[in-house]
């Protein structure tokens, strides 16, 4: 196990070197954006895209058995938000708490959508890809660090061959940094750090997707608002904030120098036969309760539902 690590984490390093390499420095991009054209972005091996010929649509589990089915996995290493509260017992389905907010909410609004939610943190839950190929999506909660073995890992690659649904909820940004193909499945992007919680404009990019849809053309959001080293490329950006708007200053985001002027903070993509799709939001713990007259948590609810739905194909998903 150690041995394998130590391997994927020089090809990560070696992937990341080269595309590092070919990236314009701070002075050629004029101090205004981080960003990575297409043809340098990193290569993973596999279709990935906007294309929705990158998409597979083979008979599985989750097409024949009639049940709309995801999976939250919300396993930690060594960070935890508290979004999640304490850390679940091994199994499926353990016992939540009230400090279990996020689960809980997962929970509540899949059933308000008629979907059947399972929960875990356990990794042998997600070891051969018949367990994960029931679930129309799998939700990566707020995840951090290394938290998929070998078999796990083996599991999601056959899962999201299959047409599976991947979604990627805030912190889950910061997880697997030396699995090459998460990264991809992540859009290529990495959590590199983050200024104070605090309020910013977030900003929709696209008309049609239905993620974005419900959500006014600009709204405030409370958030840690990520920045991302590397800047996912090869993705259609669903929503983004504008960093003049950020409480206390937001030019630099927290001194960085790679996002002063462009900053996404939901994207998707068709990924090796399967749907992603990915937002840094959800830091506070209020995004995740259905408190009365809370805007923000309302706005982000149909933001995270609709991305779920979209990724499992109940809905259009990744539209311009």
């Amino acid at each position: 196990m150690r041995m394998r690590k130590i391997l994927a984490g020089a090809f990560a390093l070696l992937v990341g070197a080269t595309v590092l390499a070919a990236w314009p420095s701070v002075a050629d991009r004029g101090g205004t954006r981080w960003a990575v054209d297409d043809d340098t972005r990193a290569d993973y091996g596999v279709c990935r895209g906007t294309d929705d010929d990158c998409y597979h649509d083979w008979q599985t589990a989750f097409r024949a058995d009639g049940v709309d089915r995801v999976l939250v996995y919300s396993a930690t290493g060594v960070s935890r938000h508290a979004h999640l509260g304490p850390r679940l017992a091994t199994g499926m389905n353990p016992p939540l708490t009230d400090a279990n907010v996020a689960q809980q909410a997962m929970r509540r609004w899949g059933a308000e959508n008629g979907l059947t939610i399972d929960w875990t943190e356990d990794v042998l839950q997600l070891d051969s890809p018949a367990k994960l190929l029931r679930y129309d999506a799998v939700v990566f909660l707020s995840n951090s660090r290394d938290i998929l073995d070998d078999a796990a890992q083996t599991s999601l690659m056959q899962y999201v061959r299959a047409g599976g649904g991947f979604v990627a909820v805030h912190n889950t940004l910061g997880a697997e940094y030396h699995w090459p193909y998460f990264q991809g499945l992540l859009g290529g992007a990495n959590f590199y750090d983050h200024g104070p919680s605090r309020n910013g404009v977030v900003e929709k990019a696209s008309r049609r997707d239905v993620s974005v849809a419900e959500l006014p053309k600009r709204f405030t959001m409370k958030d840690e608002f990520y920045n991302l080293v590397p800047f996912p490329t090869g993705v259609r950006v669903l929503a983004r904030v504008d960093p003049d708007t950020l409480e206390g200053g937001g030019k630099g985001f927290n001194g960085h120098p790679g996002h002063p002027a462009e900053h996404p903070v939901t994207w998707c993509q068709y990924y090796d036969g399967g749907r992603s799709w990915v937002t840094s939001l959800g830091h506070e713990v209020a995004l995740w309760q259905d408190t009365a007259g809370d805007e923000q948590a309302r706005l982000f609810k149909s933001h995270v539902v609709n991305g779920l739905l979209s990724t499992m194909g109940k809905k259009p998903f990744c539209k311009a």
